[in-house]
């Protein structure tokens, strides 16, 4: 444990020689148990809204993989400021770097090849940025019931990464959650698939008291 629980003020919270990460949750904790004194708190919105607070505390998850386009039939690629879902599967351009933004789902998308990230302007167009720090290079990953995944513009609401069949970008105004051209399907470039390791398992026996490897199956 990272400390007595609950705390009783903030003041109580930053007078403990912590490390900064157990600060940040009881801090949290102690801001849902002041919202649990008040009447005809929505705590849905308040969950959603620290999900999406910045997590400058933990370690950024970072992940390699592709976006395949459900309406195009290729990948995303990345070509520096210029965005295409024209990619072939293990086309270099094709694989990203995706980087965990926030507690919650938010990400940031960043071609390993050219190293530009995948952002949509004011105008809803999407455009490679060598920075990837302002909010438009910010998406929110939406799983859906059909099992693709959609990206949001955690700027933008309501405008989504989306392509024609021909891999062209569409702009996000003209994007919808249930249209075919915002569905993606993350895959692992060819070759590069991840590989899991099996559990070993260990036993003792009674005869030897010796704990001796097994291996399932």
């Amino acid at each position: 444990m990272c400390a007595r629980f609950p705390p009783s003020s903030p003041n109580d919270l930053l007078s403990l020689s912590l490390p900064r990460r157990c600060l940040h949750f009881l801090l949290l904790c102690f801001q849902v148990q002041v919202l649990a004194a008040e009447e005809n708190v929505d705590f849905r919105i308040h969950v959603e809204n620290q999900t999406r607070a910045r997590d400058d505390v933990s370690r950024k998850q970072l992940r390699l993989y592709q976006l395949y386009s459900r309406t195009s039939g290729k990948h995303i690629q990345v070509l520096g400021r210029r965005i295409s879902a024209r990619g072939e599967d293990g086309d270099k351009y094709a694989q990203l770097l995706v980087e965990t933004d926030t507690f919650g789902s938010q990400v940031r998308i960043k071609g390993k090849e050219t190293e530009f990230y995948l952002c949509m302007n004011r105008k809803g167009k999407l455009v490679g940025k060598p920075d990837g720090t302002s909010k438009e290079c910010v998406f929110i990953e939406k799983v859906l019931e059909n099992n693709y995944t959609a990206l949001m513009s955690a700027k933008y609401s309501g405008w989504y990464v989306g392509f024609t069949k021909k891999g062209r970008p569409r702009k996000g105004p003209k994007t919808r959650e249930n249209q075919q051209d915002v569905h993606f399907m993350k895959r692992y470039p060819k070759g590069q698939a991840e590989l899991q390791k099996p559990f070993k398992y260990t036993t003792v026996t009674k005869r030897s008291r010796r704990i001796r490897p097994t291996h399932p199956g």
